[in-house]
């Protein structure tokens, strides 16, 4: 049978249909090339947290470099009549010529940051809002979340294994965004390819249980992987188990897992057994449906990884990180940018092109200062938070590929070292510096 599956190798039709109708109306009314200013920022945190993690922008960059119409892609909007044959052409011909910058990636940030600023003509910057929020609210809620996590875990490594509770495309973002927010690995084996992510993983209750008993498997396992691998313990009798465990791999084994149960008194008396057997070197991963909450119970216990998948990937109870991307100035007949924003009830914007700054003192953030003044203004205390991420339609490759996820992971744990204790904290709480709008 063939293959009727539409091709996605761009990312051009990763959007909604009211980005090119708006399109369509501003070439018939002559405003599709003036010049205008989108901003990208969240009114508000999740209910509870802290501070926000920005996190995609590689991906964003490596999609928009795809962001273009094809053949298949025109010919599909012409024979559906979703817009016009003048659009259709003018589509045809699309490179985002404009600018963009943005905090780099894994900056921590507070309502109403411009994490992300876009300037270009009206039709070329309007067509990028959903690939825009689709990629940086998902990786962002991730990013979130994890940062949650790793706090709670101190010096204990994570790993992020949260494939099997996902979509398949979002199991790999999701990975990556992990990684960014500092968990040490991941089970996503795409998402190591397409980004050089350390990958880890064993086995399953299943290859414990196609045997004909547990002797067997762990034999079979330390057969094939040898003595360092990671022997799952609970699948019958935990006790019994690890003796099984150290009988088969010696003291050297590497580290026993342990999924269900009550993990706190398990991992003290899977530790206590272990030492017994001479086993002292071994380690103690737990998972379970895991959350920052949890991890954050477990610190008390001899445990010395985490795995974490459903929480993980549907951002721990935030799935979207709420960002928002909206006009804030376009080009007068002058040809000067003048601001606009919208007034209505409880989406107010704040007019004009902004820059964002972080207030230091002694080391630590006080505030978030949002100005329209351009960053050469900043006080010497101020740590400028915008960099430039695409030049005149030219991405600059120092944000994008496998190189960008260690630079984002070590960008987001000096973001975080920087922000005031308050913000570790896993109860409910306000954003933990304020953010001010300085006045013109």
């Amino acid at each position: 049978m063939a293959d009727s599956t539409p091709d996605r190798a761009g990312t051009a039709l990763l959007t909604d249909r009211y980005e090119l109708t708006m399109v369509q109306a501003a070439l018939r009314s002559g405003e599709a090339q003036r010049r205008c200013v989108f901003e990208v920022f969240a009114r508000r945190l999740p209910t509870g947290r802290r501070y926000g993690v920005l996190a995609g922008t590689g991906r964003l960059l490596e999609d928009l470099a795809a962001f273009r119409f094809g053949d298949a892609e025109l010919a599909w909007l012409a024979d559906h009549e979703v817009v016009d044959d003048d659009t259709v052409a003018w589509l045809g011909s699309y490179r985002f010529g404009g600018s963009i910058w943005g905090y780099a990636e894994g900056e921590c940030y507070l309502p109403g940051s411009p994490i992300l600023v876009v300037e270009g003509t009206f039709a070329e910057a309007v067509l990028l809002e959903t690939l825009v929020l689709s990629v940086l609210n998902h990786d962002s809620a991730v990013a979130a979340a994890a940062s949650r996590m790793t706090s709670a875990a101190g010096e204990r490594a994570c790993v992020e294994m949260g494939s099997r509770r996902t979509h398949e495309d979002a199991a790999v973002s999701a990975a990556r965004a992990a990684v960014v927010a500092g968990f040490a690995s991941t089970s996503n084996l795409e998402a190591g390819r397409r980004y050089g992510l350390t990958t880890v993983g064993t086995a399953a209750h299943a290859f414990t249980l196609v045997h004909d008993d547990e002797p067997a498997a762990f034999a079979a396992q330390v057969g094939s992987l040898g003595a360092s691998t990671t022997l799952l313990v609970d699948t019958y009798d935990v006790a019994e188990a690890v003796r099984t465990a150290v009988s088969v791999a010696g003291p050297s084994l590497g580290a026993v897992r342990l999924d269900s149960g009550d993990l706190l008194a398990l991992a003290r008396q899977v530790r206590a057994q272990l030492d017994t057997l001479g086993a002292r070197d071994t380690k103690i991963v737990v998972t379970s449906d895991l959350d920052e909450h949890a991890i954050a119970a477990l610190a008390a216990g001899p445990v010395d990884s985490y795995g974490v998948g459903t929480s993980l990937v549907t951002g721990s109870g935030a799935p979207t990180a709420g960002l928002v991307y909206k006009m804030v100035a376009r080009e007068n007949p002058g040809g000067d940018l003048v601001g606009v924003a919208k007034t209505s009830s409880g989406k107010v914007g704040v007019a004009g092109r902004k820059w964002a700054r972080r207030r230091v003192a002694d080391g630590v953030a006080v505030a978030e200062v949002v100005s329209t003044h351009p960053p050469e203004r900043r006080p010497p205390t101020d740590r400028s938070l915008l960099v430039p991420l695409v030049v005149n339609g030219d991405v600059d490759d120092v944000w994008t590929g496998p190189a960008a996820v260690p630079r984002a992971a070590g960008r987001h744990a000096a973001s975080l070292a920087e922000l005031p204790a308050s913000a570790r904290r896993l109860s409910r709480g306000e954003a933990c510096i304020p953010t001010e709008m300085e006045e013109p």
